[in-house]
């Protein structure tokens, strides 16, 4: 099987097991007990915070550990947002479905909520946010990378102006921690979401950063793990699996960005043809968003799928829905245009010789197409 759908998981490196089965082993108990079963826990717990919290130029005691990008996205949303009695809230019109519908929620409850668009490329624009703002305005929530088409968001830009209007600024950064860099300072963050099976570590692992000068509001009073984020015994054997992942992937980064990139690329050229549109701009360089005109994406995935090449049709939290791409839409596109995507997305396992056959099934299925149409 040709694995290119790493946007949607990432098998676990060596590092990560090796990480995992090491500690699982020997740091197994729990972190609120206070012998020192639990106290050895609590200490490699303590490890693996400071660790995440370096690698986003952090404070560890604004880490907090979660079962993943989707929990981390709706606690964080929620712990702020809970700790304003009302206000206005900003966020894209195709953000991860744990945001929006998390948003929505509080739009049902009372809260105002603004959805700004993309412009061609799958960008937002400052201006677009700047014209949204209000003076109740107490929160933005903008991905930093999108996880359709892979387009980077000008967080940099956008943190500085709401930090100038003392606006909470929340990212879900799944997609780009670890293949760009992140840094919550520089970028004016108040939240963010990771997730460990993005970066090569275990699955129902993420962590959320919350600066911590920002007030937030227990999702759930009385909860004694993380400091009251998040109810249940805290997994340490996944948490510093995730963060051994995790360390591997920043201190690698510029080595993986530039194979990813030049994979990018010459998949681009490759692909250079009047029926296959590239949609996005240049962003994050391991997910590349394609449409074959007339052609649903589904379509192309099965296709490829049965001669074993792994690709998708989108974010997995919403590819069983069969709907068309809401990036896609946002960007203006038509909804049989919308239906019409596959993504791409390179690891560093892939190889050139991957692309080049994948390449070819997607030539193959275009030329079918197009013969049976005639």
């Amino acid at each position: 099987m040709i694995y290119l759908d790493y946007a949607a998981s990432t098998p676990m490196s060596d590092t990560a097991i090796h990480a995992y089965t090491q500690s699982a082993k020997q740091f197994f108990g729990n972190t609120e007990s206070a012998h020192n079963a639990g106290t050895d826990a609590t200490y490699l717990l303590e490890n693996a915070r400071s660790s995440i919290a370096s690698l986003i130029n952090g404070d560890p005691n604004g880490v907090y550990f979660t079962s993943g990008g989707t929990e981390a996205n709706v606690l964080a949303l929620q712990s702020i947002i809970n700790s304003f009695t009302r206000g206005h809230i900003i966020t894209a019109s195709a953000e991860h479905s744990s945001v929006l519908n998390t948003i929505s929620q509080f739009k049902q409850a009372g809260y105002d909520v603004t959805y700004v668009s993309y412009d061609e490329s799958g960008q937002v624009s400052v201006e677009r946010i700047l014209e949204a703002i209000r003076e109740d305005t107490i929160l933005v929530s903008i991905a930093f990378g999108n996880s359709e088409i892979g387009t980077l968001q000008p967080l940099k830009k956008i943190g500085m102006e709401l930090a100038k209007r003392r606006i909470l600024f929340h990212t879900d950064a799944v997609q780009a921690f670890g293949k760009v860099n992140l840094d919550v300072s520089e970028m004016h963050l108040s939240a963010v979401s990771l997730s460990s099976h993005k970066v090569y570590g275990p699955k129902g692992v993420g962590a959320c950063y919350i600066d911590p000068s920002i007030s937030w509001k227990p999702v759930m009073p009385g909860t004694v793990h993380e400091k009251g984020f998040r109810p249940g015994t805290v997994n340490v054997p996944g948490i510093f699996s995730f963060a051994a992942a995790a360390e591997e992937a920043v201190h690698q980064l510029n080595t993986y960005q530039k194979k990813l990139t030049n994979f990018r690329s010459h998949l681009l050229n490759r692909l250079a043809h009047p029926n296959i549109v590239i949609e996005g701009k240049e962003g994050l360089p391991h997910i590349i968003g394609i449409r074959l005109k007339g052609i649903e994406g589904q379509y192309v995935m099965l296709e490829l799928n049965r001669i074993g090449i792994a690709v998708s049709t989108g974010s997995a939290c919403t590819i069983g829905q069969q709907q068309p791409s809401k990036t896609l839409r946002a960007m203006g596109r038509t909804n049989d245009e919308a239906r019409e995507l596959v993504r791409i997305s390179l690891g560093c396992n892939t190889t050139l010789e991957e692309i080049e056959k994948t390449v070819d099934g997607i030539y193959e299925i275009l030329t079918r197409c197009s013969v049976t149409k005639i």
